[in-house]
This record gives C-alpha cells, sequence and structure tokens, in this order.
C-alpha cells in the first residue's frame, strides 16, 4: 500500500486545537473497523500530520470537528479519505526484485505453458498502490511470452485507496518513479506522455492484463475462482498479528494447489500458518498439497 501522491501537510499549528487522545482512539478504532489498521497511541503525532490537510480543506477549526464528521453513518467517502491519509503509498518499479526474479525463473515458465495449452493464469496484486506492482508483473510476463495478450493470463490489481487506483489506471509516471525500469524496457513498454522528456505513458500491451479494482482486504471479497499468485506486500505491517492472520487465512483459501504468495521483506508468515506452505526464498511461499 506500496511513493508518488504523498501530499505534504504543511503546518499543523494553523488549526485551533490539539488532538486529544479521546479524538486519536476514535480515529483510530474507525481506522481499524474499516480497514484493519492497527494504530498505538504512540502514532498520534504522525497521526495529526495527516489528517490536519483534511481539516483545511473541509474548513474545520479542530480534530473534535473531524472526528464527529468521520463518525456520521453517511460519511463513508471522508472514512475512505481518512484511511487513504493514514496509509503511505510507497513503491517503485521492480521493488523487491527477487520475487519477479522467481518468477521469472522458476514459476513462470509451467505457468504460461499451461496457458499455451488453452489453460488459464490469474495473478493477484493486492495493495497495488500507484501500480507499479502490476506492471512490474505485466513486463515480466511479456518478456517471457511475447504473445501474452493472446494467452488467458491476467492480473488483478487492487487497492483501498480510489486516488492512487485513478494514477495506476492512467498509467502515466513522472520520470522520477522511472528510475528502477531499465533503459530497454522504457523504449519497449512505454511511451512519451505530453511531456515527452518528464513522463511516460505505459503501454496498452501491458495495461491490457491487468484490471484494476478497489478493494478493502478486511471487506467482502467478489473473486470466486483461485489464484496462482498472490502479491501482498508491505501492506501487513499496518495491521496488528490478529488481522495479518486472518488475512493470510484468507489467501491461502483462494491460492490455487500449489500456488504462490510474496511478502514484502519485513513481513513473516504466523506459525500456525507455516505448515500450510514451502518457504521457497526471501518471503516467498509455495502452498503445499492439503
Amino acid at each position: 500500500m506500496n511513493e508518488a501522491l504523498a501530499w505534504r501537510t504543511g503546518s499543523p499549528s494553523m488549526i485551533c486545537d490539539d488532538l486529544t487522545a479521546e479524538a486519536f482512539d476514535t480515529i483510530a478504532k474507525i481506522a481499524y473497523d474499516h480497514a484493519g489498521l492497527s494504530m498505538a497511541r504512540s502514532k498520534m503525532t504522525l497521526v495529526k500530520s495527516r489528517i490536519v490537510r483534511r481539516l483545511r480543506d473541509l474548513k474545520l477549526s479542530s480534530f473534535e470537528e473531524y472526528v464527529r464528521l468521520v463518525e456520521q453513518p453517511e460519511a463513508d467517502a471522508e472514512r475512505q479519505r481518512l484511511i487513504s491519509a493514514l496509509t503511505t503509498n510507497v513503491s517503485h518499479f521492480f521493488r523487491e526484485n527477487n520475487h519477479l526474479e522467481l518468477l521469472r525463473t522458476s514459476v513462470l515458465p509451467d505457468l504460461l505453458e499451461r496457458a499455451g495449452r488453452g489453460g488459464k493464469v490469474r495473478i493477484w496484486s493486492a495493495g497495488c498502490s500507484n501500480g507499479q506492482e502490476p506492471y512490474s508483473i505485466a513486463m515480466t510476463l511479456a518478456v517471457l511470452a511475447p504473445d501474452i495478450a493472446a494467452r488467458n493470463v491476467r492480473i488483478l490489481a487492487t487497492d483501498v485507496d480510489a486516488v492512487v487506483l485513478n494514477f495506476a489506471r492512467e498509467g502515466r509516471y513522472p520520470l522520477s518513479m522511472m528510475e528502477s525500469v531499465p533503459a530497454h524496457f522504457r523504449t519497449r513498454f512505454f511511451a512519451p506522455g505530453d511531456q515527452p522528456v518528464t513522463e511516460f505513458l505505459v503501454d496498452q500491451s501491458l495495461a491490457g492484463l491487468i484490471s484494476f479494482k478497489q478493494l478493502n482486504l478486511h471487506g467482502p471479497w467478489p473473486m470466486t475462482g483461485k489464484f496462482d499468485i498472490i502479491f501482498c506486500r508491505n501492506v501487513m505491517i499496518y495491521f496488528d498479528e490478529p488481522t495479518q492472520q486472518r488475512l493470510l487465512s484468507r489467501f491461502l483459501s483462494i491460492l490455487s494447489p500449489q500456488g504462490w504468495l510474496m511478502l514484502g521483506h519485513s513481513e513473516r508468515l504466523p506459525s500456525a500458518l507455516a505448515p500450510s506452505f514451502h518457504k521457497a526464498g526471501t518471503t516467498a511461499f509455495q502452498k503445499l498439497p492439503d
């Protein structure tokens, strides 16, 4: 949930009052109930700096007013903006590239062969942020299978934040976000944007492989089929252990037999779920047969 679109809050001193412990506890409960975010009181200063811009935008003079607003039953849109403010969308192309190398060398060849025989392959980028992760997966696929568009291979990319999803769908990246893309990939998979020196547009051959959907990982999942690979990297750092275990149990249930789960480098499987997976690399896990 994965660096662009991070807004600058400015100084919170323009707001008339401080964020009280009671107001913080209410915000923390909303964040936990809505999106599973776990925030201790030690994060009060951070939370204050993250939401002060919402107070300015709404012309509110106190955090108490803001809390009363987000508590209203009809304030779903503002609660979503609150969650977006509290999470950090940090990502880049080919981040934690060992996972993509594992896909390229060991995982995708068999899956693509299956797709070449008429089977299907499904990949989920859960917490896709600004889209660099699913586009990196798509580039990896396209290099291995130049005819990838003709095969039944699709990537589902989801995030709780509608703003970053719109950015990802547009596929328009400033030069500052392209530093980790190899030069030959820029030439092959991107075209100059309206500002040809400073921005790049994702080629439609990649965009056609990906469906971007808004999804709260802690709500209902509309997907009915199984996934061969699930990426959920640097998302669970926001969750407490019970929430992590619930989420990972749901991932396990929706993985295909011998499917793959990729976590962030600072994330680990809980001991209760470890027997269900074979560890195949740094935070790369393959589901074991039942």
